[in-house]
């Protein structure tokens, strides 16, 4: 078993316990968690349509109805994602990991080829997810170096199959 430590802060001074963690090893410890694959999608300040995968992604509460994710604060997609925003979180299938990787790369169109439509806010709506869930950003809060958006979930639909998993840097599949 590995142990990465680091000594404990000074009293209110969270930067030396921060600094003292290997940065490579941490990612690793926090790739033993599985996450599902999403692709958040919404629509650019000119109204082009624009995804991202993500895995940062948890239901927070269910009265009222919001979820979180969370968007590296270099993104150029940051407009995108303001309060009040509409957005949509699709959570995808086992069959779609090229879908996850043409979402994660930069590209001038990532929706080429890519089957979808729009909903009554023009977002995007991946076709073939497991789940769609079409949201307005509630709040948005800088944590570290992220943008943690918290969204309340307006519609939502669902179909029938089996997820798509990230573990330790690589897509799996759920073995029932």
């Amino acid at each position: 078993m590995t142990n990465m430590t680091a000594p404990a802060p000074a009293r209110g001074d969270a930067s030396e316990f921060s600094e003292a963690l290997d940065g490579r090893a941490l990612r690793n410890t926090l790739g033993r968690f599985a996450t599902g694959v999403t692709v958040v999608t919404s629509t650019t300040e000119t109204g082009a349509p624009l995804g991202i995968t993500a895995n940062s992604f948890s239901s927070l509460s269910l009265e009222p109805a919001l979820i979180l994710w969370s968007l590296v604060l270099s993104s150029p997609n940051l407009a995108a994602f303001a309060e009040g925003r509409p957005f949509a979180v699709n959570i995808l299938g086992a069959h779609q990991d090229e879908l996850a990787m043409q979402f994660a790369r930069p590209a001038v169109d990532k929706f080429a080829g890519v089957a979808h439509h729009a909903n009554a806010q023009g977002v995007p709506l991946l076709a073939g997810a497991l789940a769609r869930l079409e949201c307005r950003v509630e709040f948005t809060r800088i944590a570290g170096d992220h943008l943690l958006i918290v969204g309340r979930v307006q519609r939502f639909d669902t179909e029938e199959g089996e997820p798509l998993v990230f573990y330790q840097g690589n897509f799996q599949r759920v073995i029932a």
